[in-house]
């Protein structure tokens, strides 16, 4: 199975090297013009993180579910799942 970003990147492929349309490109591969058109539109999270590293260097001992609290009443609107997502990509862990 591919990925649609390896789609992407082979109608790309094909449009600069062989100088097709990106319809002709999508029919070669096999690629529905709307997935090779999709732009993500997540917002930069930054700012957040380095909240989220701020409080969890002042709270040790907080886990994701608690600095989601303080994060919450900072202001900041996220979910918990948003929260839990950033935590393990910093590599955050609770220390001792």
């Amino acid at each position: 199975m591919v990925t649609p970003a390896a789609r992407r990147e082979a109608v790309a492929h094909l449009e600069e090297s062989y100088e097709m349309s990106e319809r002709r490109a999508c029919s070669v591969i096999g690629a529905d013009r709307s997935s090779v058109r999709y732009r993500h539109r997540r917002p930069d999270d930054t700012e957040l993180r380095e909240e989220l590293r701020k409080a969890a260097e002042t709270h040790r001992r907080f886990g994701y579910r608690r600095l989601h609290v303080v994060l919450r009443r900072d202001g900041h609107v996220l979910n918990r799942k948003r929260t839990q997502r950033l935590y393990r990509e910093e590599g955050l862990a609770v220390r001792r």
